[in-house]
């Protein structure tokens, strides 16, 4: 049936978007870019996180799109490989003007991880999970 799944963000501004995602690590498709949209790629098999101009997210979904500054519509959770580049991730989102809502830490003794939001108050969640520490 589905052969890929994609996330689909509104931006106010594209190309702010792709210089802060490019800034903490994230690649573009440039083929699949244009200056309403980018196509972000995130992790080894390269899932795909379209970034639209709010005008344009808006004309697709056919609602009001929420204001990310008092609500929030997802948490977007990736895997890290270390609590090192937990760090480093959080570190990156500071200087690229992100802000980290939870800072490094451990949770529940078998993740580490921190939360930040983008430029546009999409809510991120890093972790690194050792499942040798999972209690089952």
């Amino acid at each position: 049936m589905t052969k890929q799944i994609w996330l689909n963000l509104p931006v106010k501004n594209i190309e702010k978007s792709k210089q802060f995602f490019s800034s903490i690590g994230f690649s573009f498709n440039e083929e699949y870019s244009n200056g309403h949209s980018a196509c972000m790629l995130v992790g080894d098999k390269n899932f795909v996180v379209m970034l639209f101009e709010e005008t344009m997210f808006a004309s697709f979904v056919q609602n009001t799109i929420a204001d990310t500054q008092t609500h929030s519509e997802m948490l977007i959770s990736i895997e890290a490989e270390s609590r090192q580049e937990v760090e480093e991730l959080a570190q990156k989102v500071n200087e690229a003007g992100g802000v980290v809502f939870a800072k490094p830490a451990e949770n529940q003794g078998w993740m580490y991880g921190c939360g930040f939001s983008d430029l546009d108050g999409h809510r991120w969640n890093v972790l690194f999970m050792d499942y040798a520490k999972l209690k089952r």
